[in-house]
């Protein structure tokens, strides 16, 4: 169960302050996914943030009774001066996990070669994303968090390894996506939230959701 109680979040920006969320109360129970849409800019990253403990609010607290991911893609944790299999042994002990399970999953599913014993500074953009894909799939949480849908590399192999391995894992888990995109949504939720202006508005559907979301974009 991940809850949100009364929390509040904003930034200065250096001329005026940026509100992200004004008292914001829900609750993600499991086996219910959420989706929240949200218009670029207004604080999609940071509420996933706040969810997996990266951030923390300004009032009020956020209730983590589950394991939750880190964001899809967050590179915090990895050591770019260490090399894939180091880094996948390190985080595998932190969630007290097999290093040699992860380790070995990590370099099955990025296939990225020799380059899995180089540090992970030396790897291009499109490498990292596998490395760390491979990584989050290869621990076990109750909710995973998906900052605009699954990143796709270059690599159309990967893309599919990876893609069907996530819709197995999401048929068994409990998913928080957030995008500006309704269409990401469909894939993952049947019920979302919409930001506006810091608040959060709860539907019981999708379409409810889109609706004012689409009205007031």
């Amino acid at each position: 169960m991940l809850e949100f109680v009364n929390v509040s979040k904003s930034f200065w920006t250096g001329t005026q302050r940026k509100v992200i969320l004004k008292d914001a109360s829900f609750k993600v129970d499991l086996g219910q996914s959420m989706g929240i849409l949200a218009a670029n800019g207004t604080g999609k990253t940071t509420i996933i943030n706040m969810m997996a403990g990266l951030e923390k609010p300004d009032d009020g607290k956020i209730v983590r009774r589950s394991r939750i991911s880190f964001p899809l893609g967050f590179m915090g944790g990895v050591v770019h001066r260490h090399t894939a299999r180091e880094n996948s042994r390190y985080i595998a002990r932190l969630y007290s996990l097999d290093p040699d399970y992860v380790e070995a999953f990590c370099r099955w599913l990025a296939d990225i070669k020799e380059y899995f014993d180089m540090p992970v500074g030396t790897y291009s953009q499109g490498m990292r994303a596998r490395f760390m894909f491979s990584l989050m799939l290869a621990l076990d949480f109750d909710i995973y968090l998906i900052d605009e849908g699954m990143p796709q590399t270059t690599d159309a192999a990967f893309n599919r390894r990876a893609g069907g391995i996530l819709r197995e894992r999401l048929e068994k888990t409990t998913v928080v996506i957030v995008s500006h995109q309704p269409e990401t949504l469909e894939r993952f939720v049947r019920s979302a939230a919409v930001l506006r202006e810091g608040r959060l508005h709860m539907f019981d559907s999708l379409e409810e959701a889109r609706e004012l979301y689409e009205y007031q974009t």
